[in-house]
């Protein structure tokens, strides 16, 4: 590859060019405001704690290597990759190893725990039919040390209390059980439960103890997810309990679901398997809302929510929510609007300024003679069968009887809400009965890549859903892959390329559902495997790239625009009424194409808004509570008039008053007026307060 060549990708594969112009997906808008999910690809079972003026965050990695992530930040926005608590899982089982028959997808690490005391950082994590494992290190960046517990304590909390450590654990019966100080097991006898079931706690537990009482966060899923609060005088109780978040989806609908796969079933084998799927009614939630997850304090004494959300494909990832104490509560939302959490709000107030980035980059050329960090081995790798040679990625082709059993096979996290993946695959060196290329690891997987037939090498497509094989001649040994990956809308088409230029499609666009067996979202996938169960050659790949269509959001809220503002549940414009209020127009009512409903956007910093009746009728503003015919029109301009922005992508947004902390929405099956009293969204989105927007200039 020419050095010329190298620079150009460089450029075009930064994370982030001009400042509040994306490349990759990041919260922050640039704007002093931050849009949820902070990361747009799997980030589950989240955990985070401030050390000064650093925050570190670690989540769920399960079956993958290196595993136990931990990103810091300095404002809770941005977040940057620190380090790995371990490059290779130091488990001795084949599980780990795909050997024997055995496999441990959607087990592995669960739901870490961060602490930090007395100048050491600690992890503490959970190996599904292992048991509590803890790292430690003096640096966050490593290296860390790794003690093995055992016991069957999962999705776990750690107190640092009174010179004893103490794990807070269990589902509906929670429990406490005392840590030896040495890590060498658990002090005999000291478990025991602290608050009976019966009092609506769920698991996920995060506990703290703030101006000496204890509190308990904790997720329930049952029937519909919500995060739970307990609280008490001492550790081992009585609690007391609340719910301090319920009924928040940001607008996201629950995922398709893979119907016959369980949590503890056997992988699907192609040729005896079909994929089946259903998916809820658009605003049943079940346990997919935003759910488990703590609080973190700031050095102003603010607290700020974290806690996951599944969003369909991607899976579970990481939003920010803003905390208001009631009563010694800590409740995530606004005054006013307790227990919801805007999609989009002003960032914490940090000392720092932190301009708006990405925590990874996510493509790579494969020159530096490392894998970028965003990348993770699923299962254990065979260090001595894959190389970086030369710039190129070389995966020798090792025995599986299909993808799911392919050893070496490098993954990352598919990023949403659109992502597309592309890489060149050299297969000069592939023999007979070799398979390599590009996959989407989920269950079912697919991929699409070159097979060596009897005959010499094929273009080869599979989708293990639909048990359908695709195979095309193939001129030369070198094919360029690609995946375009819709996650927010759950498909994937896949296509190739024999220059680089021109791609053609293969097979048709395909849903990529959720389940538990994996239990995460889909991934990005290179891999190398002989399904004739004998060692083969060795494939070779370039310049993986991962573009992303809609990262840059600073086009999305139309300032200085005017615009038509209709309701996503039935479609009526907003109408500057000459009564001074806000009402609707129908298709087919006088004023639907008039300049009645037509608004201009004033920017007035911070991603807040003023909307201006073009008709002359004033300002849009919210009077008294903002009940339904509060929403009014103003000759002058006055705080009242004040919106935060909710982008929901792809011209539909919120409108979040800063007077109510409420959002503006109707009832569309009353014919009521507009107010401003709404808590939030459905997950359908028809709910009466997300709006679909139209430039109109007149």
């Amino acid at each position: 590859m020419k050095k010329i060549q190298l620079l150009i990708a460089s450029a075009l594969l930064s994370v982030t060019t001009s400042f509040g112009q994306q490349k990759s997906w990041t919260a922050d808008n640039g704007n002093g405001t931050f849009t949820n999910p902070l990361f747009y690809d799997e980030f589950s079972d989240p955990d985070i704690i401030r050390v000064n003026d650093t925050f570190y965050l670690v989540g769920t990695t399960m079956h993958c290597n290196p595993g136990l992530v931990v990103l810091e930040s300095k404002d809770l926005v941005n977040w940057d990759f620190c380090s790995y608590a371990f490059d290779r899982i130091d488990i001795d089982d084949p599980r780990f190893r795909l050997e024997d028959g055995k496999e441990a997808y959607g087990q592995g690490i669960w739901a870490p725990c961060i602490r930090y005391h007395d100048g050491t950082f600690y992890i503490f994590s959970n190996i599904n039919g292992i048991g509590m494992q803890v790292y430690t290190a003096s640096d966050p960046k490593g290296p860390w040390k790794h003690y093995s517990l055992g016991g069957w304590i999962h999705d776990l909390s750690v107190l640092f209390d009174n010179g004893r450590i103490y794990a807070i654990h269990g589902y509906d019966e929670v429990h406490c059980i005392e840590i030896k100080p040495d890590f060498s097991g658990y002090v005999d006898g000291s478990d025991r439960c602290i608050i009976p079931a019966g009092n609506a706690m769920g698991e996920g537990h995060h506990a703290y103890k703030i101006d000496g009482k204890y509190y308990i966060i904790s997720a329930d899923y049952s029937p519909m997810g919500r995060m739970m609060c307990a609280r008490a005088d001492r550790l081992e109780g009585p609690y007391e309990t609340r719910v301090i978040s319920c009924r928040e989806t940001l607008g996201t609908e629950h995922s398709t679901w893979a119907t016959d796969i369980p949590m503890d079933g056997a992988m699907p084998e192609p040729g005896k398997w079909r994929l089946k799927t259903g998916k809820p009614n658009a605003d049943n939630m079940g346990c997919a809302t935003l759910h488990q997850g703590g609080i973190v304090q700031l050095e102003n004494g603010d607290w700020w929510g974290f806690s996951m959300l599944d969003f369909l494909a991607v899976g579970r990832t990481t939003c920010l929510s803003p905390v208001t104490w009631v009563d010694g509560w800590p409740y995530f939302g606004l005054p006013g609007n307790l227990g919801r959490t805007p999609r989009t709000w002003l960032k914490p107030q940090v000392n720092s300024t932190v301009k708006p980035h990405a925590p990874y980059t996510r493509s790579d050329n494969f020159d530096s003679g490392r894998l970028q960090p965003v990348w993770q081995w699923n299962h254990l790798p065979d260090d001595s069968q894959w190389s970086l040679r030369k710039g190129r990625l070389r995966l020798n082709s090792l025995p599986a009887k299909n993808l799911y059993w392919a050893k070496n096979t490098l993954t990352q996290r598919g990023i949403g809400p659109v992502s597309v993946a592309t890489v060149t695959l050299d297969a000069s060196k592939m023999k007979k009965g070799d398979v390599a290329g590009l996959g989407l690891l989920n269950i079912p997987y697919e991929w699409i890549g070159i097979e060596v037939k009897d005959n010499g090498p094929v273009i080869s497509f599979y989708d293990l859903g639909t048990d359908t094989t695709i195979e095309q001649p193939l001129e030369k040994p070198e094919l360029h892959l690609r995946i375009t990956g819709d996650f927010e809308h759950e498909w994937a088409q896949f296509s190739y390329s024999t220059d680089g230029q021109s791609f053609n499609d293969i097979g048709g666009r395909m849903v990529i559902p959720y389940q538990t067996k994996t239990f995460q979202g889909a991934r990005y996938t290179l891999f190398a495997f002989n399904r004739l169960l004998s060692k083969g050659g060795y494939a070779e790949f370039d310049n993986f790239t991962v573009d992303e269509p809609l990262a840059d959001r600073s086009g999305n809220i139309p300032f200085g625009k005017t615009i038509t503002i209709s309701n996503l549940a039935n479609g009526h414009r907003l109408v500057a009424h000459r009564r001074k209020m806000v009402l609707s127009a129908w298709q087919g009512d006088k004023d639907f194409d008039s300049v009645n409903t037509r608004f201009r956007v004033h920017d007035r910093g911070n991603g807040k808004v003023v909307l201006e009746a073009v008709n002359g009728n004033g300002f849009m503003t919210v009077a008294g509570l903002g009940l339904s015919g509060d929403l009014r029109l103003s000759a002058t301009e006055t705080d009242d008039c004040l919106f935060m922005w909710q982008d929901m992508l792809h011209s539909q947004c919120m409108l979040l008053s800063l007077k109510t902390n409420r959002y503006v929405g109707t009832d569309p099956a009353s014919g009521e007026t507009y107010g401003a009293d709404w808590p939030g969204t459905s997950a359908s989105r028809l709910g009466g307060t997300v709006f679909q927007w139209e430039d109109s200039e007149l």
